[in-house]
């Protein structure tokens, strides 16, 4: 079992309006850390909080890890109230990352929707430029790190729910246009449950591999307290699985991603 460490924050940035781009000093989980995986951080108790908050890995570099967030409760509020030089108690890395082989795998397409997108980026910088990557937002003043997705990747489509970057609907619809043409032999997803659904009935229908990233709600982070438990497809005691164990990277085939 990991042991909590208290790591230094180094950066901040509220990136758009209550999303923060945070870094943590943490040579050694830094190291570890692959793509797909996240940190449980213990946010101070500003507001008498108790659980840690699962955060996805956004890069990890130069003894570093990245992490993106948004403000939506009482936990990461309190998170985006530390400043640089404040020590916050994290738990990294977590859980079961992307398979990721640029010899098998030579036309990646990666789909994510909203705060979806920030597990994706440590990922896109793997394939080095083969990288297909589709966003949606749900307008223009959402989008965010589109420059440093386009330096790492073959070609970066973002589309919004509005059209107001240009570029109106879901992220799925280019990717499917993609599949249609004959492109991708795996695809990455991380987003809404909706997206994720689409991802997998394309999958299934253009015959690719695919693997998806769950955005489940935790309570322990270790897989103790079977908080985040979804449905798979294999039978008997392992039908229901631990997003925080053993995901929260599936694949698309393994689970049955209802309602």
């Amino acid at each position: 079992m990991k042991e909590s460490k208290l790591c230094k924050i180094v950066k901040k940035t509220e990136r758009v309006p209550g999303l923060f781009d945070m870094e943590l000093y943490a040579p050694e989980a830094a190291r570890e850390a692959v793509p797909g995986q996240f940190v449980h951080i213990m946010c101070p108790s500003f507001e008498n909080i108790f659980l840690r908050r699962p955060i996805s890995i956004c890069d990890a570099k130069d003894d570093c890890l990245r992490i993106v967030f948004e403000v939506r409760g009482k936990g990461t509020y309190s998170l985006s109230r530390c400043q640089v030089g404040d020590e916050v108690d994290v738990l990294a890395p977590l859980g079961r990352g992307f398979e990721i082989s640029r010899e098998r795998y030579r036309r990646p397409l990666i789909v994510g929707g909203g705060i979806g997108i920030f597990p994706l980026y440590a990922l896109a910088k793997q394939y080095q430029g083969s990288a297909e990557v589709f966003f949606g937002f749900r307008d223009q003043s959402r989008v965010v790190m589109e420059e440093e997705f386009r330096a790492v990747s073959k070609e970066l489509t973002v589309m919004t729910d509005d059209g107001s970057n240009g570029n109106k609907g879901f992220a799925t619809a280019p990717l499917e246009e993609r599949l249609k043409a004959g492109e991708g032999d795996i695809i990455y997803a991380c987003g809404p449950m909706p997206m994720l659904r689409i991802v997998k009935r394309l999958a299934e229908e253009y015959k690719v591999k695919a693997q998806v990233s769950l955005e489940q709600r935790m309570g322990c982070g270790i897989g103790a307290c079977l908080t985040c438990s979804c449905e798979t497809v294999f039978p008997g005691t392992w039908k229901y699985q631990r997003v925080c164990l053993n995901g929260p990277v599936f694949w698309a085939d393994e689970v049955t991603l209802h309602d």
